[in-house]
């Protein structure tokens, strides 16, 4: 099955144009056939009628009176012959066909109406055109065959001479047309090319709709969808308005279970603390996939996002004399919606602000058709039999640190979660500056994936 639309109309103009030329090849090698075989009988009926009205009757005999003046009928094989064959008596004839005698009785089926075929003196076959007539009245009236006849070669030669040009002039044809089909391919596909490129517009996020503008054919199908990305935005602004709205649902209850836990005993304190805040964080992450299963994406600034996460981290590791070194290319940008890649890069850059001792080091760079960011710190460190475990939802690996931040083990979950419901990657190595290197892998163009179930 032929997918290509480009492909489906190059394969029918072919057959449509192979079928008009054979249809033209054939109408007009029959016409000029026709034509020809009928200049020749026309000029055999001549013959025929001139020695007719030649004959006459002289002791019962007939008698040619005058032969045709055409000097080839003189000449040996000379290209033109005629011959009288009475029922009874001697058969008149032309010199030119030496001693070979025309075959009065041989039935009309050559391929050529209204001619048979004779061996002529030269032994190749002859068109031989033949009529009965009487001459006389009555009893005496003597029945005789008056034949005309002419080489077959002469007739395939001009057939022939026609029949070369006509290949070349349908073979030109063909090209021209086909050239024509060609261009008109690519000039016919130039709105759905548009339609693509508004797509990618749309996708990225510069354009809302597709717009008004191209040809009426297409014009129900761009409505379709421009309706279909108006329902689409809609039900986004419905499902932000209840993501909203569980929030500040959720809020209220939280902060009294943590108001509550206060008052506990110190010893279950802390595991109810714990307990409402991984509650909390388990809503946000509902949430945020929630949000990321309708979000349209749209081109985003990697420098642009990554300075403001930055700018606000650095009042925090500030405190502790941890410096940072950015370097990021201004050009590259993340076909990624700004807030799941502000929360995807944010969890990584919160986990090394807490962990870094002395140096962060946030850097993006573009290669093998992909961008990568990576976020490095001279922490601890993770083991790498746990780099694997940390990325999974609630794993929290324990340290005898004892600037050990709470948290619930989310953060880097969310994060890789995030990266691959874009197609990207997140991993975790051995930074040269002795702590985690975190290495986020985009793909240049955004591919939108499925989001795991969260819960």
């Amino acid at each position: 099955m032929m997918r290509s639309l480009r492909l489906r109309l190059a394969v029918g103009a072919v057959i449509a144009i192979g079928l008009v030329l054979l249809v033209a090849w054939l109408s007009l090698t029959r016409l000029f056939t026709d034509y020809v075989v009928g200049r020749y009988r026309s000029e055999m009926m001549t013959i025929v009628d001139t020695l007719a009205a030649e004959l006459a009757l002289r002791d019962g005999k007939l008698m040619l009176a005058r032969e045709p003046a055409d000097p080839r009928f003189d000449l040996p094989n000379g290209g033109r012959y005629w011959q009288i064959s009475p029922v009874n008596g001697n058969i008149l004839r032309s010199r030119s066909l030496w001693d070979v005698a025309i075959d009065a009785d041989a039935p009309v089926g050559s391929r050529y109406e209204g001619f048979s075929t004779s061996e002529g003196p030269d032994g190749r076959p002859m068109l031989v055109y033949s009529q009965t007539l009487s001459l006389g009245e009555n009893a005496p009236a003597i029945r005789f065959v008056a034949s005309a006849a002419f080489p077959q070669r002469e007739l395939d030669e001009a057939l022939g001479d026609f029949q070369a040009p006509l290949r070349l002039m349908l073979l030109a044809t063909a090209g021209v047309l086909a050239a024509a089909a060609f261009f008109q391919n690519a000039i016919g596909l130039v709105p759905l090319r548009r339609l693509s490129e508004r797509a990618a517009s749309v996708r990225a996020g510069r354009d809302r709709d597709f717009g008004t503008s191209g040809p009426s054919e297409v014009q129900p199908l761009v409505s379709e969808i421009n309706l279909l990305l108006k329902e689409r935005e809609v039900a986004v602004e419905r499902a932000r308005a209840r993501a909203s709205d569980l929030a500040h649902g959720l809020k209220t209850p939280l902060t009294v279970l943590a108001q509550l836990a206060e008052r506990l005993p110190p010893e279950d304190r802390a595991l109810a603390l714990r307990q409402v805040e991984l509650a909390r964080q388990r809503a946000d992450r509902q949430l945020q996939a929630a949000r990321m299963g309708v979000e349209r994406m749209a081109t985003t600034s990697v420098m642009g996002l990554g300075g403001k996460l930055v700018s606000v981290l650095s009042p925090v590791t500030a405190e502790r004399d941890v410096a940072w070194k950015v370097s990021i290319d201004s050009s590259l940008s993340l076909d990624v919606d700004p807030a799941d890649l502000a929360e995807c890069l944010g969890n990584v850059l919160d986990n090394a602000a807490k962990w870094a001792r002395s140096f962060i080091r946030f850097s993006a760079h573009r290669a093998n058709g992909a961008i990568t960011i990576l976020i490095e710190d001279d922490g601890p460190g993770i083991a790498e039999q746990d780099r694997v475990a940390i990325l999974k939802r609630g794993a929290r690996l324990d340290s005898t640190d004892d600037r050990e931040p709470e948290g619930t083990g989310l953060g880097l979950a969310i994060s890789a979660d995030i990266a691959d419901a874009y197609g990207a990657s997140l991993t975790l190595e051995q930074s040269d500056l002795g702590g985690l290197r975190a290495r986020l892998t985009f793909p240049v163009r955004g591919v939108r994936r499925p989001l795991r179930d969260p819960a």
